[in-house]
């Protein structure tokens, strides 16, 4: 006969089984830097032309009117698989793992938030608000793009640091991500939507509550989901709000409870999209996006208000809102710091989480649609801040102490 803790440890096994596939080593990080590499080798040689065709040119024959090129299909159509994996995640996270109780939330929560908030500040303090051109968007418009964390970057890092560090920060990483992921979705929900569209939002909202309503049902079958997810999809694509969104809502409806085979529907669906999202997925994403021109680049290049502002968000901004808020947690008694990390490792961690490469590069195409040269920019600063921030990152925990 089951025991009544048997579900859950089933959960906590699979969930772990699924961690040390997508984040036990420095595969998918590494994977992701060498399509940075190759899509700025490609940006910057004389395959330059036939980069930017293949990625930005009009397919022949496009299935969406709203998707005419290969690079609309990356960003609008896989990335939603990558942010139903991050959907999927957080749920499972918010019920049964690192955020299912107040007192584990506290600290992560903080530094997650103190992490966004001071990248914001830092770069608007040195970006301004003034339209670089008279006709021009405001650089205004790209304060969120210093305030994401990559994860895939970040871990990877972090086990190329070598072993014996602190097993706490790691997991205090993933869960700092976790939060970090749910913010950038709100923003990009919030922030980075254009007009609204009535009728494909009230169709979106419709096929959701369908979702919802499976699973108070308790229907367990993935068939039953991921035709109205697609659906979810295509609504939220043309409705205004960014077609990613989609993906976290779409996830928040897949059942965690375990059926009577003993089997958890987004258990497996996570473990099925995982290894896809984070080696394939994104890198593909990397290899589409980074991808900028440095011909004639000189350092004065990396000085302008854009760049400065995002590379000067990531390498000191998250530094002093995460480890600042680590520190005042402490201090207050509000939260103590993760077990055996010492203040070195916790500096280390901090400055890892300064490398935006994804979500940043994302949040960029997004804060100026209208206006490629300050894609560019931010492109640059985005490359410039991760860079500096994983090699201090790096450094730091390569001759912390060990256990």
């Amino acid at each position: 006969m089951q025991s009544p803790n048997t579900p859950r440890r089933l959960t906590t096994r699979m969930a772990t089984a699924m961690l040390q596939l997508a984040h036990g080593d420095a595969g998918a990080g590494l994977i992701l830097l060498s399509a940075a590499i190759a899509a700025l080798v490609a940006a910057n040689s004389g395959l330059a032309h036939g980069y930017h065709a293949v990625l930005h040119d009009p397919l022949v024959w496009t299935p969406i009117a709203a998707l005419p090129s290969l690079h609309h299909w990356i960003n609008d159509a896989l990335m939603a698989v990558f942010f139903f994996v991050v959907g999927l995640e957080i749920k499972r996270e918010v019920l049964d793992g690192e955020l299912a109780s107040a007192a584990r939330r506290r600290l992560p929560i903080v530094a997650a938030i103190a992490g966004m908030a001071a990248p914001a500040l830092v770069y608007l303090v040195l970006a301004g608000s003034g339209a670089p051109l008279s006709d021009g968007p405001s650089l205004s418009n790209g304060w969120a793009i210093p305030a994401a964390t990559d994860i895939a970057f970040a871990v990877g890092i972090l086990a190329l640091a070598g072993k014996g560090l602190p097993p706490s920060l790691r997991l205090f990483l993933l869960t700092v991500a976790i939060v970090d992921d749910l913010g950038a979705v709100a923003i990009i929900a919030l922030f980075y939507t254009s007009s609204i569209s009535a009728a494909w939002m009230g169709a979106a909202l419709a096929v959701l509550l369908v979702m919802v309503l499976l699973n108070r049902w308790r229907v367990f079958s993935g068939w039953a989901y991921a035709p109205l997810a697609v659906l979810l999809w295509l609504c939220v694509l043309h409705s205004g709000v960014h077609a990613t969104v989609a993906g976290v809502l779409a996830a928040f409806t897949i059942p965690l409870a375990i059926n009577r085979k003993g089997d958890s529907l987004l258990l497996r669906m996570e473990h099925s999209l995982v290894p896809w999202s984070a080696y394939l997925i994104v890198p593909l994403f990397g290899f589409a996006n980074a991808g900028v021109s440095l011909a004639g680049t000189s350092f004065a290049a990396f000085a302008a208000p854009l760049p400065l502002a995002v590379t000067a968000g990531l390498f000191a901004g998250k530094q002093l809102g995460i480890f600042g808020a680590i520190l005042l947690a402490e201090r207050s008694g509000f939260a103590p710091r993760p077990a055996g990390a010492s203040w070195l490792h916790l500096w280390g961690l901090s400055a890892l989480c300064g490398i935006g490469f994804t979500m940043s590069l994302f949040i960029g195409a997004l804060a100026f649609p209208a206006a490629p040269a300050l894609v560019e920019e931010a492109k640059l600063g985005v490359l410039a801040g991760s860079l500096l921030a994983g090699l201090l990152g790096f450094a730091v925990l390569r001759f912390a102490p060990r256990n």
